[in-house]
């Protein structure tokens, strides 16, 4: 298995180590429930060095990415971010990503399990184009601060970025703890404020020890992976393999605003079937919360009178919200907030009832 440069810090400090996407990574230091808590009330530090990191440049970059992501990267401000996903002719995605617009370049986050798949997918479809594609997954590391302290925490080591003026999917470039040009974004993953940091790998221990120190008076601790897909499900946020893949477009999982149908941006891969999509939706992705004594899990077939309809996408206890949530695609007839349905327990049916996405959100406190 691979692993990021902080590997031996997260065993140092006995943390649960699994497999993710052909990564040794830390899944928790503690309880699950309590580091999703710290998250959503103080803040929370994350080793993301396991995630794909491409940049683009030269005089194609921006028609390439419009070519293979469905969001209208020529369209994006300087300094932006948006999310969209790289999808095959069918209008199946083969990932999500996030894209960065740069003055001269463009900087595309994507999954850790597709990052080699993505890379030669990519690269395909360059063909002739004259552009530049580096990958720069070894090169730079990642990590995530993620919670209501993440700016006072951060900016303690920034002296020359206002990270207050750094808006939600922006980015912008300073001096973190002495080394320069470092990209910081705004975007997250936990459905709370926090940032991203990208800067050399052979920097990643001293750095992630310094916004330890950093963050300490502000409860600055570090979370594992368990906890971060706790997080995103409460914030409705999907996860490639799960809410997204081979017969789950972004269309039918409510991505529109990821997917850019403008005349402009011209014809890209996947644009003509998520259009015939957009038309003839099937199915929606929506959430499901039950109180019964089984927590929903992936799988888990979906009854609504009787009849299966569906399986469970993702599933976990909430604590915000304590109790138990998962999601599922239903059709459309069904797909109704307020309807019940029922989990399958190996023949036993659980009670559950159908309701909107996100679970949580800061905003709606």
């Amino acid at each position: 298995m691979k692993q990021t440069s902080l590997h031996d810090v997260h065993v140092r400090h006995g943390a649960k180590m699994v497999e993710f996407g052909g990564w040794h990574m830390p899944v928790q230091y503690g309880p699950i429930l309590d580091e999703a808590r710290r998250v959503r009330t103080q803040c929370g530090l994350f080793d993301l060095g396991h995630m794909g990191r491409f940049r683009f440049s030269g005089p194609d970059a921006v028609a390439l990415v419009d070519k293979v992501a469905s969001c209208f990267c020529a369209k994006i401000p300087i300094d932006s971010i948006r999310y969209g996903l790289l999808c095959k002719p069918d209008g199946n995605p083969i990932d999500d990503v996030l894209v960065y617009r740069g003055q001269d370049d463009v900087f595309m986050v994507v999954n850790a399990s597709n990052t080699e798949q993505d890379l030669a997918w990519i690269r395909a479809h360059a063909a002739g184009m004259d552009v530049t594609i580096e990958d720069q997954t070894n090169e730079l590391a990642m990590l995530a601060l993620q919670g209501p302290n993440s700016e006072v925490i951060l900016q303690r080591l920034v002296p020359d970025l206002d990270l207050s003026k750094v808006g939600y999917y922006k980015s912008g470039f300073g001096t973190l703890s002495g080394l320069s040009n470092v990209r910081m974004s705004r975007t997250g993953y936990t459905g709370e404020d926090g940032f991203e940091v990208y800067f050399p790998d052979d920097q990643s221990e001293r750095i992630w020890n310094e916004l330890l120190a950093a963050g300490e008076r502000d409860g600055l601790a570090p979370i594992g992976l368990g906890a971060r897909d706790t997080l995103r499900l409460e914030a409705g946020m999907p996860l490639f393999g799960h809410e997204l893949g081979e017969g789950k477009n972004p269309i039918e999982a409510g991505l529109n605003f990821a997917v850019s149908f403008h005349a402009e941006k011209g014809d890209w891969i996947g644009r003509s079937a998520l259009e015939r999509i957009k038309e003839h939706p099937q199915k929606r992705l929506v959430g499901l919360v039950t109180d019964g004594k089984r927590v929903p899990r992936e799988g888990y077939p979906i009854l609504h009178g009787g009849r299966e309809v569906g399986t469970v996408c993702s599933g976990a206890i909430s604590p915000t919200l304590d109790t138990y949530i998962g999601t599922c695609y239903l059709p459309l007839e069904i797909a109704q907030a307020g309807t019940p349905i029922e989990m399958d327990l190996r023949g036993k049916q659980q009670s559950a009832v159908v309701t909107e996405l996100p679970f949580y959100s800061r905003n709606k406190k």
